[in-house]
This record gives C-alpha cells, structure tokens and sequence, in this order.
C-alpha cells in the first residue's frame, strides 16, 4: 500500500497556523525569537536559553561583510531590474558557497570524524596531512583579512562557553588548529565559518543543512545592500568602471 505524504512542520486552518505542534499566534509570535523559531522549524526542538544566544550571534555574525562578490551581484542585477528585488537577493545567494560564506558544511564533516574517532589527535593530524598532501586549504581556516584571528570567531567561543553549551566540536576546531599551526609552522585564522561549523554542531543543527543558515542570515544583509544601492547608486559605476578597464583582445 502507499504510504499517505505528510508534512511535521505546518498546517494552517481557517481559525490558527500550527508549526511543530505549537500556536503560531499563542505560543511563538512575541514569545519566540527568530533564532529560536527557526531552530525549532527546521530541528523539531527548542533551544535553551544559551542556544538561543549562540544561533543569534552565529545569524548576526553572518549577515554582512562588504563589498563580496555576493553584495556586488545583488547590485549589479538589482541595477538590471529594479523591479525585481527578489531577483536581486536570489543571485547574490547564489554566491553563498564553497569560497564565501557557505564554507561551514565541509568544515563540519572534518569536525565530525574527529569527534567520532577513538583518538581525536590523530584524526585531526591525519586531516592536516590528507590537505597538505592535496596542496588544499581546510575550510574553515584561513581568511585574506582577519588575521592573526577572526574576532567573529572568538566572539562565538565566548558566547557558546557563556552559554554552557561549547562542546566536542569547538574542542574539535581547536585541536584541528593545534595540529595546522604545527604542520604548517605558523598561525592560521580559523574563519568565521569554521567556528560557526563547530558551535552549530554542539547546538545538534543538522551538517547537511548549515549552509542553509548563511542563505538566511545573508539574505538581510543583501537587502542592506539594495536599500543603500537606492540611496547611494554604485552598480552603475562599478559596471562602467569594468567596460573601461577590461580591454578587448581579439584571440
């Protein structure tokens, strides 16, 4: 027989919305907070207190960070059609990925078989030896700007120790920085995106969904970067700027 589709996440009538069995209207709204909303949507269960804190700093950490190729996208199709704002922000996610903010699921996996391994100093040697012998960076570590530290990164440590719920995988991320700075004879970042990997796994968020939290909290940012595109147009120079300094050169 075929099993009948369902759905735990919603279902609204005429008189209330329920998400994962609670009042969208008595119980969440004005109650919850979207970080903890969001958690419970996409998790099926509520944070404590110090989650909460912790999944709001990892959404805020995320949000902005310049001029990326991200925010250039969002403008330069915004400046194509103004009447599509949605459009705008859709192809500067499209950017968030594995060299701009969307780095954290594979730093998860790499967390994970340290936490899973019976000896968790050998695993991250090992890790470090697999990517140097690949002439690959780790993800998660590394960035062109913060250095010696990212201070996103540090603030999230700080905040998950606060909140008691710093655990395996941030204990994972720092010995894996432990034997990347000995391999490699100097200190490298671990990015924001790596410390968000291991906070987000010590809050039990899914590794195959992490991504999916950079997609939400870069979206505001993105449409922090049309509002000021309005009020103070760039796209327009950006776009000549390029047409003057990229020469034709017949091949």
């Amino acid at each position: 027989m075929t099993q009948p589709m369902t759905t735990g996440l919603c279902q609204a009538t005429s008189d209330k919305v329920v998400l994962r069995g609670h009042d969208l209207s008595k119980d969440i709204m004005g109650t919850m907070s979207f970080a903890e909303a969001f958690f419970l949507l996409v998790v099926g269960r509520r944070l404590d207190p110090g989650g909460v804190r912790v999944l709001d700093a990892v959404l805020v950490a995320l949000m902005e960070h310049g001029m990326t190729p991200q925010a250039i996208a969002t403008r330069m199709i915004y400046l194509a059609a103004p009447d599509s704002l949605q459009g705008a922000i859709a192809a500067g996610l499209l950017g968030v990925g594995g060299q701009f903010a969307g780095t954290m699921q594979e730093t998860a996996s790499l967390l994970a078989r340290i936490v899973s391994a019976p000896v968790g100093e050998e695993a991250a040697r090992e890790i470090v030896r697999e990517h140097r012998h690949a002439k690959k960076g780790i993800p998660g570590f590394g960035h062109h700007l913060h250095k010696p530290d990212d201070p996103r990164s540090l603030r999230l440590f700080a905040i998950a120790q606060e909140g008691a719920v710093a655990g395996a995988h941030i204990a994972a991320i720092q010995l894996l920085s432990r034997e990347l700075d000995a391999a490699s004879g100097r200190h490298l970042t671990i990015n924001a995106t790596g410390a968000i990997a291991a906070v987000l796994m010590d809050l039990g968020f899914p590794a195959s969904l992490m991504r999916g939290v950079a997609v939400v909290s870069r979206s505001a940012g993105l449409v922090a970067q049309i509002g000021e595109e309005e009020a103070n147009p760039i796209a327009n120079r950006l776009w000549r700027k390029i047409e003057e300094d990229v020469a034709y050169k017949p091949s």
